[in-house]
């Protein structure tokens, strides 16, 4: 029987692909998606002519590259439309992947995704009160919205939190549950202003199904530098969180202080995903299936998981943004609509799996 396990396990290592061959292949099919996206729309722009374009704007190698012959026009559709729409989704994809990898080793569940603490719930708040009383100022490219957002999600995780602390400490399966009700909560709370507010219904309503339709180059710095210093934070812990999948009690006995470990994953990936909702709104579904689909491919080393997830989580909404964006063109599907779409069926099987006890 140990022999058939030990060949079994074998096997299944065997399936997985080398971590440089998979990685060559997702960064090819990022920047395939994205040369294909900024070239989709109502305005046909080739490839080519995108890369000109872009090739045109870079130090060192622009003054080589010859524009003539391409419309003014597509050049502005490109670098204030197309382009940073292109690379906020990609941000936003690579922020929640990022997180969600981290929860679910965390958590050590797979069903754990970024918006599991309530910070979801507590940014459509935000943003409901924002617009509600009218806050439509633009502060450094963000709106207000975006920022009471912002706001909203760090708030109630630090709320969850703090309510879930006890004796000093805090207990995952009390994190989960507090995380659970707060979140109810405040989408009841939601729904009760909706009612009362039916003049901002459609406003409020649409938000909370994520959009990049109001992408521009102020929104992806700021979620650029959310991502870069909090991505570094979660990066730096990826070895607690190995050695965490053997369980809490091995892993104290190997050095790992797993008070610090929680405090550092909740509030990094927080800060990260609380980024994410204010720029985009709430879009579910990408920080679950997509850390796991890597960990299928690539194995459990967080090493190499976080890097996979980042790329594939960019490329993944990416590509449903393009759909959102030219499937019913004209008009606009919610990007949120696209991932539910594509996330809800893998859940339900991922939830069948787990009941038959095959998710490790």
């Amino acid at each position: 029987m140990k022999k058939k396990n030990m060949e079994k396990k074998g096997n299944s290592s065997a399936k997985r692909i080398p971590f440089p061959v998979g990685f060559t292949a997702l960064i090819l099919l990022f920047l395939i998606f994205v040369f294909v996206a900024v070239c989709i729309g109502s305005a046909h722009l080739s490839i080519r002519d995108a890369l000109h374009l872009i090739l045109s704007k870079l130090p060192g190698i622009g003054q080589f590259v010859q524009t003539q012959g391409i419309n003014e026009v597509y050049e502005q559709i490109l670098f204030q439309v197309r382009l940073p729409r292109v690379l906020l989704a990609g941000l936003v994809g690579m922020g929640l992947s990022v997180t969600g990898t981290a929860f679910q080793g965390l958590f050590r569940n797979p069903l754990a995704d970024p918006h599991i603490l309530g910070v979801s719930s507590g940014a459509a708040l935000g943003a409901t009160l924002a617009m509600l009383f009218g806050a439509g100022t633009w502060v450094g490219g963000i709106s207000l919205t975006g920022l009471f957002a912002f706001a909203g999600g760090l708030s109630t995780v630090f709320v969850v939190y703090r309510i879930a602390c006890v004796g000093g400490g805090v207990q995952t399966v009390h994190l989960l549950l507090m995380g659970t009700a707060v979140s109810s909560f405040l989408s009841a709370v939601i729904s009760f202003l909706m009612t009362r507010n039916k003049d901002g219904l459609e406003k409020i309503y649409m938000w909370t199904l994520g959009s990049f339709g109001l992408a521009n180059w102020e929104k992806v710095c700021f979620l650029g530098i959310f991502l870069l210093l909090c991505s570094a934070v979660l990066f730096a812990v990826a070895g607690e969180l190995n050695l965490l999948l053997t369980g809490e009690d091995t892993a104290a006995t190997l050095g790992v202080s797993l008070k610090n470990t929680r405090i550092v994953v909740l509030f990094a990936g927080t800060f990260l995903v609380a980024a994410c909702v204010s720029v985009s709104g709430v879009i579910g579904f990408v920080g679950l299936i997509v850390p796991h689909c890597m960990r299928l491919i690539f194995g459990p080393d967080h090493r190499v998981l976080f890097w996979c997830a980042a790329l594939c989580g960019a490329s993944f909404m990416i590509f449903c943004d393009m759909l959102a964006r030219t499937v019913t063109a004209p008009t606009e599907i919610p990007v949120g609509v696209v991932t539910a779409l594509c996330g809800a069926p893998y859940f339900i099987f991922l939830l069948g799996k787990n009941k038959r006890g095959q998710i490790k």
